[in-house]
């Protein structure tokens, strides 16, 4: 059985008919692939993808057109404290409305996001709530999810036209940059994710917006846009702390580069090295902030919020059949936190 609620349910058979394989084929394939030559497998997920084929895992125990009552929510990086905030603040409306959530974790994989994807539809998920990848995004068009509703929170997807929460990513990291500046910081670092990454971009924005209108040349050697945890992190931080002209301060578009930069700081005060302790701009509070070596300027905002806005956008989608087509776009606020 197929996929979405409201398209025509593609079956097995069709399946194998595009593969060129048997229905047993397939089956066996989807169930682990035990007893299929390789080259049969191949044929058959190829015609998997082809066809927008899920498999649907509740057939047995939903009747038609019962809900399910489960909201898919798919985020980036479950090691980050910041998206367990963000799932609590779902959770907490989707309990208002009496569904439930499965929660996922894509590891900014594009492979993974699409699976995942594949998953939630499978289980007949009611609604889907996502912070995207940055790759392609033909899974997630409504010809792939049929009537499944689709809310993105913090990231767009260029060309996908659906309901979004987003935060001023680009207006933060302008104030926290200016907040270095007028501390009469010149050399400000950069620590960022990769370019391609909706935040990271933006953010990268602000900083250079700022540096721009003060004047203030922006040196590539002490800009770094592509870690994605901790570890990668202080290896940034450590390359530009090395320099004999050092940055004075860094800004910091995310939780785990900050505290990359900080362990890296707190590696050179306890092995007694010399150079600067640059003071730090968070955008996103972290762990113990308040308890750090340096000076921390954080740019805040509500995770959790984050999630219940997400998570009412698309129970208003449930909730009125009513309601205009037409993409919302929420973005919300943040505030500089000096310490």
């Amino acid at each position: 059985m197929s996929t979405t609620r409201g398209a025509r349910q593609l079956t097995i058979k069709e399946v194998a008919s595009h593969a060129g394989v048997s229905p047993m084929t397939v089956s066996r394939t989807l169930a682990g692939g035990r007893n299929v030559r390789p080259d049969l497998q191949e044929r058959v997920m190829a015609a998997v993808r082809e066809l927008g084929y899920y498999r649907n895992e509740n057939a047995r125990s939903l009747r038609p057109g019962q809900p399910s009552g489960l909201v898919g929510v798919a985020i980036t990086n479950l090691a980050n404290p910041y998206y367990g905030n963000f799932a609590l603040g779902v959770e907490e409306v989707a309990a208002e409305h009496g569904r439930r959530i499965l929660l996922g974790n894509t590891g900014e994989d594009d492979a993974r996001e699409r699976q995942l994807v594949s998953d939630f539809i499978g289980r007949q998920v009611d609604g889907l709530i996502l912070v995207p990848t940055s790759g392609d995004a033909a899974h997630l068009r409504p010809e792939r999810l049929g009537d499944v509703p689709l809310v993105l929170a913090s990231r767009r997807v260029p060309g996908l036209d659906v309901d979004t929460v987003l935060l001023d990513d680009v207006g933060g990291s302008y104030r926290g940059t200016i907040s270095l500046l007028d501390a009469g910081h010149t050399r400000i670092g950069f620590l960022g994710n990769r370019s391609s990454v909706f935040t990271g971009e933006r953010r990268y924005r602000g900083y250079e917006q700022a540096m721009t209108e003060r004047g203030v040349p922006i040196d590539p050697t002490i800009v770094a846009r592509d870690q994605q945890d901790v570890e990668a992190a202080s290896r940034a931080a450590r390359a530009m702390l090395d320099r004999e002209d050092a940055p004075t301060a860094i800004f910091s578009a995310n939780n785990r580069n900050t505290i990359g930069a900080l362990r890296e700081i707190g590696r050179r005060i306890r092995d007694g090295l010399p150079g600067p302790r640059p003071a730090i701009v968070s955008f996103d509070d972290f762990e113990l902030s308040e308890l750090m070596p340096v000076p921390v300027t954080v740019i805040d905002h509500d995770a959790r919020l984050l999630g219940r806005e997400a998570a009412i956008l698309l129970f208003s989608r449930l909730d009125d059949d009513s309601l205009d087509p037409a993409a919302r776009t929420v973005e919300l606020p943040v505030t500089v936190e000096h310490p």
